[in-house]
């Protein structure tokens, strides 16, 4: 029977109910150890009855998680395709998919139970994220359960669920129980309740187990447990003790073949006690486990080190002899067995096998771990098997952390290769040594390994790690903006891999030299991106079509083509959600927010790139677009913070010796000194540009750098000739102001267009002042109404230039879209980066209420996440805050 658990039943029915209309949902159960949670699931899939297929499946507490290891258990109940397609090894990319089509084609609504996340595996929370965010239109209810007890603030579990639309997720946290629940409980078993309560907090396993003990211990909670639940092992006979003790070092569930050979001749009868006095269960599949967690883990403590030691080593031989005979035991125990038993040999062999199936899997982070683990022992191998190891786990480590140690490690794999003579394997490591010190921001020690790779495989027959390392070559000089270098770079690349049938190298170079030519004011360079792209989509080459993505992007944003900028944006950031790249999802919204800001909408760019700065782990590439737009909208809107966001800015770009990521930080604090009519400081900043060599910038930044030395007199740098720049900056070095600000505005970039006003002389000057003023108060750049006011104060028009709108709700209306000024303001929140519990917390509303809000607004929009939401509230903002802001 269950105690004060209705709400959470109540929800759980509620979430099943909507698998009637085909609607899904992922919700995750948290709380405590022994809190209730997988007696809440049992209750709920037996009200459920037949109307769904139930699946269940579990992560273990073993050293590495087993690669999903939930969807292990429940392939044997989704069909023979799931299996196959397990025993086949495909990767991710291609498994979730079929996973997905399977949940869409069922015939009846699924529900699938993953118990134990917390000790889940990196592809298991990628497969929650992949299944969560399309659950919108499917029957299936997806349900985590997670141990509180057992996450830290980083764990990724919160960034699963932060990452999945909210309408499409729910959270259901039980809380312990009270004293009158604890009362009830002691008095149907009979027993006197003093002290029951505050001895075990009201966690119903702890209450449960003490009942079930001979007498109430003293102490604090854990040694109660372990008390309890020994002297009801204690009461066991010999025999049946040593199974507990041997079952005790397996996390998790036994399968019945396994406990079989492990309990010998006896199993039944061994069993069938244990199963009487409710320490083991037995699931429907015939696998044996303790009742709790808890439990096996308060018999596995009473062990000693040296016993544990045999015990493991005693199931490592079950599973090695179940494999001899045909069986196919999970590499990963193996190698957990192997490990905690302290055998080395097997240990070697074992992790690097589980740690390529866990990469193949996407679960990178456990084949790190796993080659972490064999990487102690690196002195008992030869030196090519130490060599790959510590390639592999480079490799595997570098994709979620780019640390000392993974240069190190990359380092000892090239000096034992090097000493080996294997050039190819060099090569190959040199190039990824300059990749990852790229990353770092560390261009010059980049720029030369990626030199040194060339030079040791030039020496080699031709090969596809030469045409990449021609491209990486390329791709460098495209970052340093060396245009001709990147190209030819990229051209030797483009032959070598097309003699070779090197699909993945002409993808990457020409996305270099493509690239290279259209910054360059080159439209030839625009086909060679498109069939870059092209091919990136036609053979699955994900991170390379993202690649593309974000460079073409970049280049429509500022070469001020706003349209394909908008297209290619909503494309990119669809095309990186759709397959988990998170990292360039953020990296492309922070250029979202660049256009939004270059077309005036301060609010939604400041609000777009405070969520990309609270995200975690990005790295210092992916932070800094987001980190600039920040400090310039916050320059232009006159709050003071705006410089230290562009300070930080400055520091990230000059760490990358990157001119195309240094010149824009430098002309926003130029830009951000004028408008804090600090001319001295304006000049500085734009002197400092000439320590680079600027010869390889694009049109549009040589331009901007060339209209601010026009606007504070100085003279003109050694940049190309005027007519190498766009027109609006040609009409600006002209002193044709008017002019400019046409085609400024013509663009769509008011902030600039108000600039250039500023600057009209002669008969239309007074008329100018007072139409940058209205440009610079409607898109809410404070700093630049002083400006324009102080320029009409001087010309004798101060009094004509329009005095500050009144606030966003000062108007009655009737939202367009249905929404109340409650929803709107909950959007509005959203907007600014806010979680449901900040938004509770801001309007000192319930989270439920909050999360109502939420859902309703999801609906009333129509919109799949908060990513959905930014996008759509970029693009028509008057839409979704009404009224227009010009009306304001």
């Amino acid at each position: 029977m269950l105690i004060e658990r209705d709400f959470p039943m109540e929800k759980l029915l509620k979430s099943a109910a909507g698998l009637a209309a085909g609607r899904g949902e992922l919700v995750f159960i948290l709380g405590e150890a022994g809190i209730g949670k997988t007696s809440l699931l049992n209750e709920f899939t037996a009200r459920l009855g037949r109307d769904c297929l139930i699946l269940k499946g579990a992560s273990e507490a073993l050293f590495t998680a087993r690669p999903l290891g939930p969807l292990r258990d429940m392939a044997q109940d989704m069909g023979d395709e799931l299996i196959s397609l397990l025993e086949e090894q495909i990767d991710s990319a291609r498994l979730f998919p079929k996973i997905l089509d399977h949940l869409k084609q069922a015939p009846r609504a699924i529900v699938m139970i993953f118990e134990d996340v917390h000790w889940a595996d990196e592809a298991t929370l990628d497969l929650l994220k992949y299944l969560g965010r399309r659950l919108a239109s499917v029957p299936a209810l997806l349900i985590a359960t997670v141990r509180t007890d057992e996450l830290s603030s980083d764990h990724a579990i919160w960034q699963v669920i932060g990452d999945i639309p909210s309408h499409l997720v729910a959270r259901i946290m039980l809380q312990p129980l009270s004293p009158q629940a604890v009362d009830e409980m002691t008095k149907a078993a009979g027993k006197d309740s003093a002290g029951l309560h505050l001895v075990t907090g009201g966690n119903p396993f702890f209450v449960t187990e003490l009942l079930g003990g001979q007498a109430l211990s003293e102490g604090g909670i854990p040694a109660s447990i372990r008390e309890a639940v020994w002297a009801r092992v204690s009461r066991l006979g010999g025999s049946e003790q040593q199974l507990l003790e041997m079952i005790s070092v397996i996390p998790g569930s036994v399968e019945q073949w396994l406990f079989n050979m492990l309990a010998g001749s006896e199993a039944g009868i061994l069993l069938d006690t244990c199963l009487n006095r409710g320490i083991l269960i037995e699931d429907e599949h015939g696998h044996i486990q303790f009742r709790h967690e808890l439990a096996r883990q308060a018999v596995l403590e009473r062990l000693s080190v040296s016993r544990r030691r045999a015990l493991h080593a005693r199931v490592l031989l079950a599973l090695e002899t179940y494999a001899a005979s045909g069986g196919k035991p999970e590499l990963t125990r193996q190698a957990h067995h192997a490990a905690e038993a302290e055998d080395i040999a097997r240990l070697l062999d074992f992790a690097p096998r589980a740690a390529s199936e866990a990469a193949r899997l996407g679960a990178h982070k456990q084949a790190a771990a796993l080659l972490a683990r064999a990487l102690k022992f690196v002195s008992h191998v030869s030196a090519p098997v130490a060599a790959q190891f510590y390639e592999d786990w480079a490799y595997e480590q570098g994709l979620s952390s780019i640390d000392d140690a993974v240069i190190h490690a990359r380092g000892k794999a090239l000096e034992l290769w090097r000493s080996l003579g294997r050039t190819d394997k060099t090569g190959l490591n040199l190039r990824w040594l300059s990749r990852l010190h790229w990353y770092r921001g560390e261009s010059e020690l980049a720029n030369r390994y990626s030199m040194e790779a060339v030079a040791e495989l030039e020496g080699l027959p031709t090969s596809a790690g030469l045409a990449m390392a021609y491209s990486l070559r390329s791709q460098h000089y495209m970052l340093q903006d060396c245009p001709e270098d990147a190209i030819s770079w990229g051209q030797r690349a483009i032959t070598l891999a097309q003699e070779l049938g090197d699909v993945e190298t002409q993808v990457h170079a020409l996305n270099n030299v493509g690239t290279a030519m259209l910054f360059s004011g080159r439209e030839e360079g625009k086909p060679m991106l498109e069939r870059s792209l092209e091919l990136a989509l036609q053979h699955d080459f994900h991170e390379h079509a993202a690649r593309v993505y974000t460079n073409f992007s970049e280049y429509a944003v500022i070469f001020k083509q706003f349209d394909l900028a908008d297209r290619l944006l909503e494309e990119g950031i669809a095309f990186d959600e759709s397959h988990d790249l998170d990292a360039w999802t953020y990296y492309l919204v922070g250029w979202q927010a660049q256009l939004r800001m270059e077309q005036g909408n301060f609010r939604d760019a400041e609000a777009i790139t405070r969520r990309v700065l609270s995200l975690e782990k990005l790295s210092l590439v992916m932070r800094l677009p987001a980190l600039t737009v920040l400090g310039r909208v916050r320059a232009r809107i006159g709050e003071p913070d705006g410089l230290n966001y562009l300070q930080e800015a400055l520091d990230g770009a000059s760490a990358t010796g990157e001119i195309q990521r240094i010149v824009p930080v430098r002309l926003a604090l130029a830009e951000a000194a004028w408008l804090a009519q600090d001319e001295a400081a304006c000049r500085n900043w734009l002197e400092s540009l000439a320590q680079f060599d600027l010869s390889g910038l694009d049109p549009w930044h040589k331009g901007e750098i060339l209209a601010w030395h026009r606007r504070t007199g100085l003279l003109f740098p050694a940049l190309a000739t005027n007519h190498s720049v766009p027109a609006v900056m040609q009409a600006e070095l002209a002193g044709d102001f008017l002019a400019a600000a046409d085609i400024w505005l013509t663009l769509g970039l008011p902030f600039e267009a108000a600039l250039a006003l500023l600057h009209v002389d002669g008969e239309r000057a007074e008329e100018s002042s007072i139409q940058a003023a209205t440009l610079f108060s409607q898109i809410g750049a404070r700093t630049g109404v002083l400006l324009a006011r102080k320029r009409a104060m001087e010309l004798g028009v101060g009094h004509r230039v329009p005095k500050a709108k009144r606030g966003p709700y000062s108007v009655a209306r009737q939202h367009p879209l249905g929404l109340t000024q409650r929803e709107e303001l909950v959007l509005s929140l959203i907007v600014e980066g806010l979680s449901n519990a900040e938004i509770a917390r801001r309007l000192s509303r319930s989270s439920r209420t909050v999360e109502h809000h939420v859902s309703t607004l999801f609906n009333k929009i129509g919109a799949s996440s908060r990513l959905d939401i930014l996008a759509r509230v970029s693009k028509q903002p008057d839409l979704y805050f009404y009224p227009p802001a010009g009306h304001r």
